[in-house]
């Protein structure tokens, strides 16, 4: 079997196809071709086993000089988690100040990713 995929992980944006085997055990990639360099390869072969995902969103913000903070997990996560987590960020506030890289959840859900913020916010 084949899939295609773009390749996201570098500005070059790599047309990739990837040729697997898949049976009881799972997939197995048997070859990944159209990559520049080898972070297609290593990003096909993940899209067709363990899919992993970042998440760019906001947290609210207590007495700041702006409603909301922009945040992002520092790691990956798998996939089929991403609406778990943002039902955990969801959940939270912050209060004034926040600063740029402060962690907002550490640890978010045992996957071993921070929500950090990515902005920073005054307080009133």
């Amino acid at each position: 079997m084949t899939r295609d995929f773009t390749c996201i992980v570098c500005p070059n944006g790599c047309d990739l196809t990837a040729e697997y085997e898949q049976d009881a055990k799972g997939i197995r990639v048997l070859r990944v071709t159209g990559n520049l360099c080898s972070k297609g390869d290593t990003y096909a072969r993940q899209e067709l086993t363990a899919p992993m995902r970042t998440i760019a969103t906001s947290v609210l913000v207590e007495g700041g000089t702006a409603p909301l903070v922009s945040v992002r997990l520092d790691r990956t996560i798998p996939k089929e988690r991403i609406f778990d987590v943002m039902a955990a960020i969801r959940r939270v506030s912050v209060k004034a100040p926040v600063v740029t890289g402060q962690v907002i959840i550490e640890n978010v859900l045992g996957l071993e990713s921070n929500v950090i913020a990515t902005k920073d916010i005054a307080a009133k």
